[in-house]
């Protein structure tokens, strides 16, 4: 007997990351058949090279045609609704949805089948993008996008593009391909696909070629990707943008097997790309300035009244940046006892006298649940501090700790470079890097 053909499993698309799951931004692109719609995802995904994309093609979930079926091929309609596997779409998206990889099929158009071809491999990613003709048809798909673009393009050039395409990659013949036009592809884009236009964001004529259009999708994608969920509800929460190389040493800092040197020499670039970016959340004042040339050029003037404080130990590891950037500038120190969840303390605080009257730069690199976070602002604010006045810096946070800092203080500004899945049961941030100061000191038990 034989036995039944199991497609083989291809390589992934994407790179698998398991510690780190958000929802990601999902793009629908619709359009009639030949409109350019694969040209415009291409030309999306090309420009967000840096990110994490996918494409989920509607051809690939075409039903596999019944023998009946085979035998009136011609009289077969794919331009209806009722071709696709619409729930099975629907089941692979909302597992991406949920950062779980999943394995798509690639329909065979000879055959008419979907097991012909090996299986695709997608792991989550940041933008997936949803394309077909009738992507926008059923309104549950429609409702788990972020972006709806409609390509919209001539019929002519449609036509032209089909009876190129269907000839050479589908082996079919010019007459067939006119007979199909003619039956079923005008009357299925008069009846489904162009009701559907009414739902798009946005409308792009000329489809690939409109590359205007192209590069303000893309700057918009951008945008809403260097928002995390919480930057959302806390306007006083700012994450760093996340490219790969800031994913790269976030992934060796977290590596229990990375060495004491490599943890600091990448801790120490992290660390300095967050106090760059809090610096720029700090006033400043319009000055002028006459260049080496004779010229006027028009600047800023620093912000001059700033101190640091380090939470000690671990925000200690944070001071040689904050000296970098800011020359000869007062660092404070202020050390909590912290024992699991609750029984903070605060035992020792040695701050500048003048410190009521500077913006305060708070450093820890680590939010966790935030209590010890709330006992040093605490402590800075009885010292005079505004609570506008004062950043808080860190490498990673857990979200736990941002609801309780931003709903204690709305007024503070945080600055992180990512934002952790949570807590365990120990309060440890998780996935986490471990006891942050003993890995950068080199007081661990190993």
């Amino acid at each position: 007997m034989e036995q039944p053909h199991t497609p083989e499993i291809e390589q992934p698309t994407t790179s698998i990351d398991d510690s780190f799951h958000k929802q990601p931004f999902i793009i629908g692109v619709a359009g009639g058949a030949a409109s350019g719609k694969t040209t415009v995802c291409d030309l999306i995904i090309e420009q967000l090279r840096d990110q994490r994309v996918v494409l989920v093609n509607q051809d690939s979930f075409y039903h596999t045609l019944t023998p009946e079926e085979l035998t009136k091929v011609h009289e077969y309609n794919f331009d209806h609704p009722d071709a696709f596997d619409t729930e099975k779409l629907l089941r692979v998206v909302e597992k991406l949805k949920q950062g779980q990889a999943v394995d798509i099929p690639k329909y065979d158009f000879k055959s008419y089948k979907n097991d012909v071809f090996p299986l695709r491999r997608v792991n989550p990613s940041d933008v997936i993008i949803l394309e077909g003709i009738l992507i926008f048809h059923d309104p549950r798909v429609r409702d788990l996008m972020n972006m709806k673009i409609f390509v919209d393009t001539d019929a002519d050039v449609r036509l032209a593009r089909r009876i190129r395409r269907d000839t050479a990659e589908k082996g079919r013949d010019i007459g067939m391909v006119l007979d199909q036009y003619s039956k079923f592809v005008k009357a299925a884009f008069d009846d489904f696909i162009l009701p559907t236009k009414k739902y798009a964001d946005v409308i792009i004529p000329r489809g690939g070629d409109n590359h205007v259009a192209i590069d303000l999708i893309v700057q918009h994608i951008r945008t809403k990707l260097g928002q995390h969920d919480l930057c959302k509800i806390y306007p006083n929460l700012y994450v760093i943008q996340s490219t790969f190389q800031i994913r790269g040493m976030h992934t060796l800092i977290r590596d229990a097997h990375t060495t004491k040197h490599d943890f600091v020499f990448y801790a120490d670039r992290l660390i300095r790309l967050v106090v760059e970016h809090g610096l720029g959340h700090l006033p400043f004042t319009e000055k002028q300035v006459l260049t080496p040339t004779g010229s006027v050029y028009s600047g800023v003037d620093f912000c001059k009244r700033l101190c640091g404080v380090s939470v000690i130990r671990s925000g200690e590891s944070m001071e040689n940046a904050l000296r970098a950037c800011c020359k000869g500038i007062k660092i404070g120190k202020i050390l909590i006892h912290r024992e699991g969840d609750n029984g903070q303390q605060l035992i020792y605080e040695k701050l500048p006298l003048d410190i009521a009257e500077r913006h305060v730069l708070l450093l820890d690199p680590i939010l966790g649940t935030g209590n010890s976070a709330v006992q040093a602002i605490s402590l800075l604010l009885k010292k005079g501090v505004p609570e506008s006045n004062i950043l808080f810096l860190n490498l990673i946070s857990a979200p736990q700790g941002v609801h309780v800092v931003c709903k204690r203080f709305p007024r503070i500004k945080i600055v992180t470079s990512e934002i952790e899945i949570g807590l365990n049961d120990d309060f440890r941030v998780i996935p986490g890097m471990g006891e942050f100061g003993d890995r950068y000191f080199g007081t661990d038990d190993d």
